[in-house]
């Protein structure tokens, strides 16, 4: 009677140690994004090598739903039917992961691999769109291991990590193979396929990393009023002289010259590619600017 009332005692403790952990749940952050990689629920997903295309995804869904492109994406967190993540090139990085439409996927220097976590919300999720797959969605993977994906919980659907590292869109990347968002604040970066910093986490689009003159001429240029690319903004181009008037920060394809006077006067640089913040390369003031072509 005695080893019989034991194990009742032992059953009911069995329980209740069930019920706790069943009730204890993730604290999540204001993102809503889970401490754990293997996310609850993460068994939904279904993965397939290759391309969408190559494994005959419905057009202008997941990827290439129209609303899932960054600048879209800011206004209102996307759950994407399936994503792609591809092992290939995007400006000077190589390798980088881009995703089924080419836009680049980056990773933050503020977020943790082990536990992967987000520490990226409210307007810097709107800066940063996290990449989102949908409950039951699919995962196309295009020389990429599968060992190295994983998910977080967030805004009711699964965030991509890559080694660990949630991954995200640059809401300022305008087309596919742009690479806007390296080297952004010294913490962003494109993402490797085994979540490496791509470029060896060098600014492609830092502060002294565009002073090239033998670059090809740039026929247009924005320049934004704060450093990382923050608006307003303003696009110059055409031929001539052309003052501008914002310095905070320049996203540019090619080479052109800065003056920090107007009219093309007094000092003057010659910049290539994006630059991040125009004070760190000395002209917290510019201008004009020429294009060289």
């Amino acid at each position: 009677m005695f080893r019989t009332r034991a194990a009742a005692l032992a059953s009911v403790a069995a329980v209740g140690v069930l019920l706790l952990s069943a009730c204890g749940g993730n604290d999540a952050n204001d993102a809503g994004a889970s401490a754990s990689s293997s996310a609850s629920g993460a068994g939904e997903l279904s993965f397939q090598n290759g391309t969408a295309r190559q494994n005959n995804a419905p057009a202008n869904t997941g990827d290439l739903s129209p609303d899932a492109a960054p600048a879209v994406a800011a206004k209102k967190p996307v759950a994407r039917k399936w994503v792609q993540l591809s092992a290939g090139r995007a400006g000077q990085l190589d390798p980088v992961v881009v995703n089924g439409a080419g836009f680049t996927l980056y990773r933050f220097d503020k977020d943790t691999a082990d536990p992967s976590k987000s520490n990226c919300s409210g307007e810097c999720a709107t800066t940063w769109p996290p990449y989102l797959v949908a409950r039951g969605g699919k995962v196309f993977l295009d020389g990429i291991d599968k060992s190295a994906i994983g998910f977080i919980e967030r805004d009711g659907a699964f965030q991509v990590t890559i080694g660990g590292w949630p991954v995200y869109l640059f809401s300022k990347d305008t087309k596919a193979g742009d690479t806007n968002g390296q080297g952004v604040g010294g913490t962003w970066f494109g993402v490797t396929p085994d979540g490496e910093k791509a470029g060896g986490g060098q600014s492609g689009g830092g502060a002294g990393a565009s002073v090239d003159p033998q670059a090809s001429p740039a026929s247009s240029a924005t320049f934004f009023q704060g450093p990382n690319f923050a608006d307003p903004s303003q696009g110059v181009a055409g031929p001539g002289c052309r003052n501008v008037r914002f310095s905070g920060s320049l996203q540019v394809s090619g080479a052109l010259k800065i003056w920090d006077g107007p009219d093309c006067t007094g000092n003057v640089k010659v910049v290539s590619g994006n630059v991040q913040d125009l004070s760190a390369i000395g002209f917290g003031t510019v201008k004009s600017v020429r294009f060289l072509g």
